[in-house]
Parts: C-alpha cells; structure tokens; sequence
C-alpha cells in the first residue's frame, strides 16, 4: 500500500456522516463468512443503524473472495479489499482503516464469535458522545460461550496485568470488538502493531492520548466452523512490546497528542503499511 498524507481536517471531511463502518479481517473463512455477513446486516439494518460492511480478504486459498463477490451482488453495504502479501491480521485490519467511509468503525472478527446486537448497542453509546465504546466479555451481564480454558488463564493474566500498569477498570483489553470515531482513528497514528497485538495498541493509545471511552458488555461465542488464526506465542514479545510502549508514552508524552482545533488544517497523517 502506498503511504497517504492527509491532514486531520481532510480526514474527517472524508466521513459519512452517522455512518458505522465494521471492518472485518478474513483469512480462509469460508465456512463462516457468509453468515456472519448476514447476521451483522440484518441486527443493523433491524435497528436502522446507517452502516458498511467491509470485508479485508487476507490472501485467503478458499472460497472466501467467491463468497463475498456472490455476497456483494445481493448487499449494497458491503464490499471488500483483497490484502496484498505481506498478510496478518494486523495487517488486513491496517488496510480496512485505511479505506472505511464512515464517522465510527468497528473491528469485528469473520469467525461469528461477536454478538451483531452488540454492536448497536456499542453505536448507541457512540452517539451519546463517547469517542470509543470498548466491549467486555467479562461482565456479570455477558455471556462468554466456550472459551477455551488455556487461553482463558492467559487472558485473565495478561489483562490484570495491563489494569495494573495502566491504573484503570477496564478488564478486557485483549478483546479486538470495539468502536471508533473516525478520529480516533487519525489521532492513533502512527500504529506500530502488524499482528493480533494491534488490538491492544489501538484502545492502549486511545486511552493514553485521552479520549473517551464508554465500556458495554457483549457477549462472545467460540467458533464452530474454521481454525483460529491466533497463536499463543503471540502474548509473548509482541504484546508485551506494546503494553510497555503505550505505557510509556501514557506517562511522558500524553500532552504531546491534544487536538488543537485551530491547526487540525496543518496536522498531518500519515497512512502507511
């Protein structure tokens, strides 16, 4: 992807207004793709929420790109971009923020695990005014449907360990759905993360940087067709790379980042791979 400079106010100019932008990153998904499209542009389109839906295709070997083009021919709202090598989900998702046409986007993962309800909830809170709505998936009002128990531990570890450092309630960092003004989005730049650790950056710096944020419940179901694209070994390095980055820049630098309205003409942002 070539790098694009644009200034903040161009960027914002750029927004549909009201529009929900969901980005969701696919690799080899073809076993679910199609129904998690369908869920989320029924529960949307039900609760009258403006939306797109934009499909990244990660180099997928499958039926994926088929699907989606059948897909498109049916649904005005959505679309998808092919993600040239190299790949990763960091990378799709770098793509799709890159592209979305609305004020807010959401992530929202191909494999069905998020709940389509919970994103018009998380864009109702939006339009109270929040810059951020971040999902929790461990909240006595959610449900949490077979995860796996490792996983679980390391979880639990790595977010209590990020409330720790970062002196906050939130406790599901980790969790990649969650919704952004656009924004939020440009004032995140420059974005270090190329793997399953931008999910932790992306709210990390939105924090840090000081914006908004809302947290909302939402439920999470295990995948039942296709292979998780996460690997374990990338709590290791990666995320703690990031953690310790943000942490960082939260302590010496979070006044280096106020949006200062009468030069949003000058400051630029610069969109890159």
């Amino acid at each position: 992807m070539p790098i694009m400079i644009q200034s903040l106010e161009e960027w914002a100019q750029a927004a549909t207004p009201d529009l929900l932008s969901v980005i969701i990153p696919a690799h080899n998904e073809e076993g679910c793709i199609e129904e998690t499209i369908r869920n989320f542009e029924t529960a949307l389109s039900d609760a009258g929420v403006p939306h797109e839906i934009l499909v990244i295709n990660d180099n997928s070997s499958d039926r994926t790109e088929e699907i989606l083009k059948s897909l498109e021919s049916e649904l005005p709202s959505l679309s998808h971009i092919n993600n040239e090598p190299p790949n990763g989900f960091g990378f799709a998702v770098r793509v799709g923020l890159t592209a979305f046409k609305g004020e807010c986007v959401a992530l929202v993962m191909a494999d069905g695990s998020d709940d389509p309800k919970d994103l018009v909830k998380f864009y109702r809170k939006w339009k109270e005014g929040y810059d951020c709505v971040f999902g929790t998936r461990f909240h006595r009002d959610s449900t949490c449907k077979d995860y796996p128990l490792f996983k679980l531990i390391l979880n639990r570890i790595g977010n209590l360990f990020i409330k720790s450092m970062f002196l906050m309630g939130y406790n599901d960092t980790t969790n990649a759905f969650k919704l952004y003004s656009r924004d939020v989005i440009a004032g995140l730049q420059p974005l270090l993360s190329y793997q399953f650790n931008l999910t932790v950056e992306l709210p990390l710096k939105a924090i840090s940087r000081g914006f908004s944020y809302a947290v909302v419940p939402n439920n999470w179901y295990n995948r039942t067709e296709g292979v998780s694209k996460f690997r374990v070994d990338e709590l290791g390095s990666r995320y703690i790379f990031i953690v310790l980055y943000c942490w960082l820049e939260k302590q010496f630098s979070k006044s280096d980042y106020v949006d200062m309205e009468h030069m949003r003409h000058l400051q630029l942002q610069v969109w890159h791979r």
